[in-house]
């Protein structure tokens, strides 16, 4: 039991920031990732010895999420209006830091949820392509081609693009 928490205890607030990333809804994403602690413990004999703890916890994660969204798509979205404060409904944001954050989030929103997941694992999560790939069960070719759709697709849209051409941006170069 010890080693369980001493592996499962640190990972929990990047747990927490990946879940809140995904569902927008801190609420939600605490709720997942105490699934995610509970589906761990319970299945912690299944898994494998020389397995990372990390890449399987995301895993799951990812995958009761997927689940989660999918289930939303059918129902519908609700949002009660008691738990909206009236001033957030009255006024829009004024700082120019605000309005770009939420057009970050609108245009995170707007890629599909494979990209999506790509992009938040790799770029928030800071995990390799390899650790993204075992996490999502895709290799690792569609994790590098599914991040730079994702890339690009974020710097169209923040930019304000229609979509129909790629964005210009300077080239980067790999600093080793």
């Amino acid at each position: 039991m010890t080693d369980m928490m001493r592996l499962i205890e640190p990972l929990i607030p990047a747990l927490r920031r990946y879940a809140r990333a995904l569902l927008r809804n801190p609420a939600d994403a605490d709720d997942l990732v105490q699934d995610c602690l509970e589906h761990a413990v319970g299945r912690w004999h299944q898994r494998r010895a020389d397995g990372d703890a990390r890449t399987w916890l995301f895993a799951i994660v990812h995958n009761l999420a997927v689940t989660q969204m999918r289930r939303r798509a059918r129902r519908g979205a609700h949002l009660p209006i008691e738990d909206t404060a009236e001033a957030n409904l009255a006024v829009a944001p004024t700082q120019e830091s605000g309005l770009r954050h939420r057009d970050l989030m609108s245009a995170l929103d707007a890629l599909p949820e494979e990209q999506r997941s790509v992009l938040l694992l790799v770029t928030v999560e800071g995990l390799s392509y390899a650790e993204t790939a075992d996490i999502l069960a895709i290799p690792t070719g569609t994790v590098m081609s599914r991040l730079s759709r994702a890339r690009d697709r974020m710097i169209q849209l923040m930019d304000g693009a229609d979509g129909t051409v790629p964005a210009k941006r300077p080239l980067l170069r790999r600093v080793k």
